[in-house]
């Protein structure tokens, strides 16, 4: 046997090896055998889509939950590499359904963090009864069959391919879940999620299971311009009359954080604060440095105008803590390079130099906003008790 047979069987009973331990204990790398556990599935491999698109490698996302109990994920990029055709540059097709790899993605501030593990497609081909891989590029159409993880053949050239992309469409395993299938309003949520997040990104989704046959399919499209701006303006749809019309929205590169940060925000008659805070467009539930700095901000540009204004009627120039969080709803968005994610989902950030960052991006562009808005600033000033009425 030549050494190269050697190195190739060696390889097959790795990946093998590989995918039995996922099968073993699906939980490690999904969470549940439950629905969260196919949602993730999904998020694996929807993850890789979306982070063509932020690159500008693609423009959009097609993600359908089809008729059969299956997932098609769909971009419109150049195609993945496919090693059987000479293509060299990046992963190929089957080392990204073959191999269990921790992506680079949570290291990069331009990619998005859809799972806290963030681990390549694999796991979801280990994890499904049966995986299609369709790849256009180059104007051929490649096609590659999986069952369980194992490939049936090698990608075969299908004729010719009109425009570019890949398209995954899996199958969860009977086998492994309780559960085939996905709430379509749990994904909806997430993708609107990072749609508001990353104003470049556009995605669709798409329910071909209906109720009844005779419901037509459901579809929603997420694209949003405003960004941050239009997350807070949803966010407030229930909180009751805005206290000032426009939401602040301030962003800024920061090089001690090696970052940027996104905040928008904007105070309400609701006594309820609403702050929703991320690092890479993952949810950070537990809060951290991030969501410090924001606070932090707010309080010192609050009392600079305060300062600068004078004292309200009646009142000491500036007595205590200031209660800016009553009526608040913020979002909060840092994107860096290596976030410190902690705890058991990682949902909380860490790092000095970030809550440093948000807050000198906060305290720096409220003050100029709160300057160039007098009227609204003194509204403001009214809903935080720096101001009589």
């Amino acid at each position: 046997m030549s050494d190269g047979t050697i190195g190739r069987e060696a390889g097959r009973i790795g990946m093998r090896e590989t995918r039995d331990a996922i099968r073993k204990r699906p939980g490690m790398y999904v969470g549940s055998t439950g629905e969260r556990g196919v949602r993730q599935m999904v998020f694996e491999v929807a993850g890789r889509a979306v982070n063509a698109v932020l690159a500008g490698r693609a423009g959009h996302v097609d993600v359908t939950l089809t008729y059969d109990g299956g997932v098609r994920v769909a971009d419109d990029g150049p195609g993945v590499p496919v090693e059987a055709a000479g293509h060299t540059e990046g992963a190929g097709l089957e080392t990204l359904l073959t191999r269990v790899a921790f992506a680079p993605d949570p290291a990069d501030r331009h990619t998005a963090i859809l799972t806290p593990l963030g681990i390549w497609p694999s796991v979801t081909n280990a994890l499904s009864s049966r995986l299609t891989a369709e790849v256009r590029r180059e104007g051929t159409r490649w096609v590659q069959e999986y069952a369980r993880g194992v490939a049936l053949g090698p990608p075969a050239a299908g004729g010719r391919a009109t425009g570019s992309g890949t398209t995954l469409t899996f199958w969860p395993d009977a086998e492994v879940f309780d559960t085939q299938e996905c709430s379509f309003a749990a994904l909806e949520e997430r993708f609107r999620e990072l749609a508001l997040l990353n104003r470049g990104l556009s995605i669709s989704l798409t329910d071909e299971r209906p109720a009844r046959r005779s419901e037509p399919a459901r579809s929603v499209h997420f694209r949003f311009p405003g960004g941050t701006r239009d997350f807070v303006a949803l966010l407030d749809a229930g909180a009751g009359t805005p206290v000032h019309p426009d939401v602040v929205r301030l962003e800024r590169e920061d090089r001690r954080m090696a970052g940027t940060v996104e905040v928008a925000m904007r105070w309400s008659g609701s006594r309820d604060e609403r702050v929703r805070s991320f690092a890479n467009s993952s949810p950070t539930p537990q809060g951290g440095a991030h969501v410090a700095g924001l606070h932090d901000g707010v309080a010192a540009a609050i009392d600079a105008c305060a300062r600068a204004r004078g004292p309200a009627r009646g009142q000491d120039p500036w007595p205590g803590p200031l209660p800016t969080g009553e009526g608040l709803t913020a979002v909060v968005s840092v994107k860096v390079d290596r976030p410190q994610l902690h705890g058991p989902t990682r949902g909380e950030l860490a790092g000095a130099a970030v809550r440093a960052g948000v807050e000198a991006a906060v305290r720096e562009g409220l003050s100029t906003w709160l300057e160039e808005h007098p009227e609204q600033a003194d509204a403001i000033l009214r809903r935080t008790g720096r101001r009589a009425g």
